[in-house]
């Protein structure tokens, strides 16, 4: 049984689902790459959206290849049309973004950028989530490894639940 959406989700209820589809990445410290992903964004009937997204490269065949990148959240709406996102990655990065929701975009921005030791240098983020007709497009850009914001990914997803 499904619960019963947070009326504070209203704004963010686009996002419900979860989405397949493929993007390209690359940066000035790697080689541009094709990947496949699966995103998915779900509720509990409170006021907040859990996330999740796992990609894998794709190889010049079209196949999946291996695992590249994963990380969970949660997205939790404020007044105003305001949302804050935490997102956690196993390689040792935590990030908070801070952003806003009109009509089917979401712009974020990073609040905050923690490490752990080991974990590569990562010091800022720009996401934007948006519908484009019924797929879901997105993009990220990255401040890393002594670089500036920056394109790093981009995908176009079809929404298969």
């Amino acid at each position: 049984m499904d619960p019963e959406l947070h009326p504070d989700l209203e704004p963010l209820k686009f996002l419900l689902g979860t989405w397949e589809g493929a993007g390209v990445g690359g940066y000035p410290t790697i080689e541009s790459f094709n990947f496949g992903q699966e995103l998915s964004f779900t509720h509990i009937g409170k006021p907040f959206l859990s996330y999740a997204s796992r990609t894998w490269l794709i190889e010049e065949d079209g196949t999946l290849g291996r695992p590249l990148a994963t990380e969970t959240g949660y997205w939790r709406p404020r007044p105003d049309n305001q949302v804050e996102v935490t997102l956690a990655h196993p390689t040792g990065i935590v990030e908070i973004y801070v952003g806003t929701v009109a009509f089917s975009r979401v712009e974020l921005r990073t609040d905050v950028v923690a490490r752990t030791e080991s974990a590569k240098e990562v010091t800022g983020g720009h996401r934007l989530y948006g519908m484009i007709g019924e797929d879901l497009g997105w993009a990220y850009d990255m401040a890393a490894m002594g670089h500036t914001l920056q394109s790093h990914l981009s995908a176009q997803l079809k929404r298969v639940a």
